[in-house]
């Protein structure tokens, strides 16, 4: 059985300026996101389930004709602001809920293990490959077992302006222990430093391992989510700016006993578009690859 990718596509792009998982940054316009199709197809996976704001479904379409050739079956899923219904929460909403929030939306088309990524990141074969492994490997845990690729800070910092990443604690086993949410992350050598709770400049060493959003599920985090969803708006439903974050949901099914999650990790280069100026380097990295032979000049066709 084939696992399902699903695909967080409905980010705004305030920061960049545009609809960065549509952005041509191929040699022949190709955006991020054709990357990660052409990687999660030649990994394995059978369904694209992408998650989709309704403003940019005409957008989407555009960029999906011609691709795949009967590959591969594509489901569009829409996040809606009160979808589950959060009554009178998401009246003054305008910021989305979060990711944690984009995965529920796909919860009725779901049913089977499935990967999580962001579709403006460009994350490489390599992760691509350890997903469709973790997803395809039996277990015989007495709890829902997960996955994740982590990725080494060094490899993930922007040039041009602070980031926000997941920092990860793994046990001597390999399985994730906690996600701490780092932001405003700007490079500081060979790793990043940023603030820490008390306001502290805090250094993180470059071969410490970050999440990326880069996940493997298999059904039953839904009705978790879903749970979890419902107790973040009766709580913080209230502030327009509060998002429902997967990787926290992740910690707490840890902590509580309710999930385990092996991390494999990979030195790969991720790269994405969170600014303008971040393109020319974007570009420049596709190039390389393909120069390389890791893809060919043309993705389709």
């Amino acid at each position: 059985m084939k696992p399902d990718m699903l695909m967080l596509a409905a980010g705004m792009g305030r920061r960049f300026g545009g609809l960065k998982q549509f952005a041509p940054v191929g040699p022949n316009g190709e955006s991020i996101l054709d990357y990660s199709l052409y990687d999660a197809l030649r990994a394995g996976f059978g369904r694209f389930v992408f998650i989709l704001r309704p403003e940019i479904e005409a957008d989407f379409e555009s960029f999906l004709a011609g691709k795949f050739d009967g590959q591969a079956e594509v489901v569009k899923v829409f996040q809606a602001m009160d979808d589950p219904p959060v009554g009178a929460s998401a009246a003054e909403r305008t910021k989305p809920w979060g990711t944690g929030h984009a995965v529920l939306a796909a919860r009725d088309v779901i049913d089977k293990p499935f990967a999580v990524i962001n579709a403006d990141d460009f994350y490489g074969a390599e992760a691509h490959r350890l997903l469709a492994d973790q997803l395809t490997r039996p277990t015989t845990d007495d709890v829902p077992h997960y996955g994740m690729v982590g990725f080494l800070l060094r490899e993930t910092l922007s040039d041009h302006g602070p980031v926000s990443r997941g920092v990860c604690e793994c046990d001597p086993q390999g399985r994730l222990q906690t996600v701490t949410e780092r932001t405003t992350i700007e490079r500081d050598g060979n790793g990043g430093q940023c603030l820490d709770a008390s306001g502290q400049p805090l250094h993180i060493p470059g071969d410490t391992v970050v999440s990326m959003n880069c996940w493997g599920f298999t059904p039953e985090i839904m009705s978790e989510l879903h749970a979890r969803f419902e107790a973040f708006v009766a709580d913080r439903g209230q502030n327009p700016t509060a998002e429902f974050f997967l990787p926290q949901v992740v910690t707490e099914l840890i902590d509580e006993g309710k999930a385990k999650i092996d991390v494999a990790k990979t030195d790969s280069k991720w790269f994405g578009l969170t600014y303008p100026a971040d393109r020319q380097a974007v570009v420049a990295a596709l190039q390389a690859l393909v120069n390389a032979g890791e893809y060919p000049e043309t993705l389709w066709g």
